[in-house]
């Protein structure tokens, strides 16, 4: 089993390799606290399944909120009819329209209360988690004297395709402001990072609205601010892909070519400053040398692409963006 760990400075290429306990050490330990966090939208088809494997988490004591964005296909009254008779289950106040995932999270993050937890974790709506997802990060957690954890994940689809996605390449020194750590619904956050994540979210309120990635947000703010953050490359979840996903998997010609556009239009970069202002990192020179002078400034970041993602592949496309915008995009507000 490997795993990538590392702090927001020095050298991070580097992938820790050493086997975790599969058993807790100390037998007399209580078992730790989840707050899990999950965001739902007309999510009747699938929603039963992926709460009843959170539920179903072994060695854990866990408390699920769910906060509805306003839906049409009953997903309020049968989770508000649920939480009756199921103690562990929460449900925010409903009737609000947020209108993406990332504000519904953000919604979560202000109003739940974590201080009696020692864990927050995020949930999505139609995914499949293996019963010791949550044990095993709290034991990743205790073993890296880490603050985050995220992991691989197994993508499925109807029809029985399933395909394992391989999150776990070695950190690199600016990656956390150009991709997030993996998908949102493997993270888990100690309580020494997610209070204080929870208060900047809570601070900083609707300047937050254009942040589409509430899971890419969580990961620069724990690596811009030291926290150490691992990555296992077990797979944690089974990551269901079906015509609703708001961002799905990126496998096959199509979605490479969604991203791309996205990529080439600016606003993987315009989400990357946004980020980077929130989280106190605009400063660093991959900002300002980079992000902010336009084409000049995407010249000097492919010269940097090797520190700004982690996946060799990925190195290789942030390259050829970021030259291809310096040829063919046209500078647009804060210099993207």
């Amino acid at each position: 089993m490997a795993l990538d760990c590392a702090a927001a400075t020095g050298d991070l290429d580097f992938v820790l390799t050493d086997t975790l306990p599969i058993m807790y050490q100390d037998t007399m330990e209580k078992p730790p606290r989840f707050a899990v966090c999950l965001a739902a939208y007309n999510g009747m088809t699938f929603i039963a399944e992926q709460i009843e494997s959170i539920l179903a988490q072994a060695g854990v004591v866990l408390q699920l909120f769910v906060s509805v964005d306003q839906s049409v296909d009953g997903t309020e009254q049968r989770l508000a009819a649920w939480a009756m008779s199921e103690p562990r289950l929460t449900l925010l106040p409903c009737g609000r329209r947020f209108g993406s995932a990332g504000r519904n999270f953000y919604r979560l993050l202000r109003d739940v209360d974590l201080t009696d937890f020692d864990y927050l974790s995020f949930a999505d709506q139609d995914d499949i988690w293996q019963t010791d997802k949550l044990a095993r990060a709290h034991r990743t957690i205790k073993t890296l004297n880490a603050s985050g954890y995220s992991s691989n994940f197994t993508a499925f689809w109807p029809g029985g395709k399933s395909k394992r996605v391989n999150k776990a390449w070695p950190q690199r020194t600016h990656d956390y402001l150009f991709e997030s750590a993996g998908p949102g619904c493997t993270y888990v956050m100690h309580r020494s990072l997610a209070l204080p994540f929870q208060e900047l979210v809570r601070r900083r309120g609707p300047d937050l609205s254009d942040i589409d990635y509430h899971d890419w947000l969580a990961y620069a703010f724990a690596r811009s601010h030291h926290y150490s953050w691992a990555i296992d490359d077990w797979s944690s979840i089974e990551y269901r892909q079906h015509a609703n996903n708001q961002i799905g998997v990126n496998a096959g010609w199509r979605s490479f070519w969604l991203r791309a556009r996205k990529v080439l239009s600016g606003y993987g970069f315009q989400q990357s400053l946004l980020i980077a202002d929130a989280v106190g990192a605009s400063s660093l020179p991959v900002v300002q040398r980079g992000l902010r002078r336009g084409r000049p400034g995407y010249l000097w970041l492919a010269l940097q692409a090797r520190q700004c993602r982690r996946r060799p592949l990925d190195q290789l496309w942030f390259f050829l963006s970021c030259v291809l915008l310096a040829i063919f995009k046209p500078a647009m507000k804060d210099g993207i």
